[in-house]
């Protein structure tokens, strides 16, 4: 198995070494395995976890919430609280997106509000005349 440095691991996660450290101590990150000077050693088993932790955080999973899944995952094994979690976190991402289009919308028409102003002004003093 394949073992990675902190360096190595914040290049391949893109998390930041105080993040990794961040989420060992709430408990995201787990049985963390460690060198004999006592420095952190992580797998391709700890980067895919990350890489699943990345999913949630940047979809906007409160941290309580990713520690509860993180729970289920090593200490009870509940799948049905698992795809629970993942479902309704799932309702909150697509709640999110439809609100995301809603204010593209507003911004593309203040665009094209400004756009259509911009075109109607006279020009200033500077402008070259025609």
């Amino acid at each position: 198995m394949a073992t990675y440095t902190p360096a190595e691991t914040e290049a391949r996660s893109g998390f930041s070494i105080g993040t990794l450290r961040y989420y060992e101590r709430v408990g995201l990150l787990y049985d963390i395995a460690r060198d004999t000077s006592g420095r952190r050693v992580f797998t391709d088993r700890d980067l895919e976890w990350l890489e699943i932790l990345r999913c949630l955080r940047d979809t906007g999973m409160p941290i309580a919430q990713m520690q509860r899944y993180a729970d289920l995952t090593v200490n009870d094994g509940s799948v049905d609280e698992r795809l629970e979690i993942l479902r309704q976190h799932d309702d909150a991402v697509t709640e999110q997106m439809a609100q995301l289009r809603r204010w593209r919308r507003h911004l593309r028409d203040k665009i094209a509000y400004y756009e259509g102003v911009q075109e109607q002004a006279p020009p200033g003093p500077d402008a070259p005349s025609e």
